[in-house]
């Protein structure tokens, strides 16, 4: 990534993460902290996700929404903010998060690279590449973490990246697929 974020702003990053959230909730206006310099990391724009997990009685971390941009005209804060409270409350594969559903959640926030076209697929290196695939009005994103966490190999890796696209596996290698790699920042309570 062309930046570094430092510890210090990646803990203003998750607190403004769940300011966000938690002002929604309570139905007010969210604290805004101050972002530094125009130098920090937080005033540049950048593209990024933000993944909730809700802890089980198990005490195992299950998603309960991520949503993001792969770039931004906005500061990385600002972009932070809005994808909290989408991921919280907008992401279509779930209902909005409940009150009583906050203090289980744990937040992850993935601050994106630009996008490089990916010529050769077999470049791709799991765990440090993200993948963003387009191909006939399609396309899909998977954030680097996510093949080390299904335990995917590069194989997998790149054909479910046509799965979640919703085109068939191998369709990366398609000369009309476009194919990019990204990395990521990734950070969490």
């Amino acid at each position: 990534m062309e930046f570094i974020i430092t510890p210090e702003e990646q803990k203003i990053l998750l607190s403004q993460a769940r300011e966000s959230i938690t002002s929604e909730l309570e139905g007010r206006k969210p604290v805004s902290l101050e972002s530094g310099s125009e130098a920090s990391s937080l005033n540049k724009p950048c593209g990024a996700f933000v993944s909730l997990h809700i802890t089980n009685s198990a005490g195992e971390k299950n998603l309960r929404g991520c949503i993001g941009r792969m770039s931004a005209n906005l500061p990385l804060i600002e972009t932070v903010r809005l994808m909290a409270r989408e991921a919280a409350f907008g992401d279509p594969r779930f209902p909005p998060l409940k009150q009583q559903e906050l203090e289980r959640c744990h937040i992850e926030i993935s601050a994106l690279s630009p996008m490089s076209p990916c010529p050769d697929p077999r470049q791709v290196k799991v765990g440090i590449h993200g993948l963003y695939i387009i191909r006939s009005g399609r396309s899909g994103v998977l954030l680097p973490q996510v093949p080390v966490e299904q335990g995917w190999n590069l194989d997998q890796y790149l054909d479910y990246i046509c799965v979640k696209a919703g085109l068939p596996s191998g369709s990366y290698d398609a000369p009309d697929a476009q194919l990019f790699t990204f990395t990521a920042v990734v950070f969490g309570e």
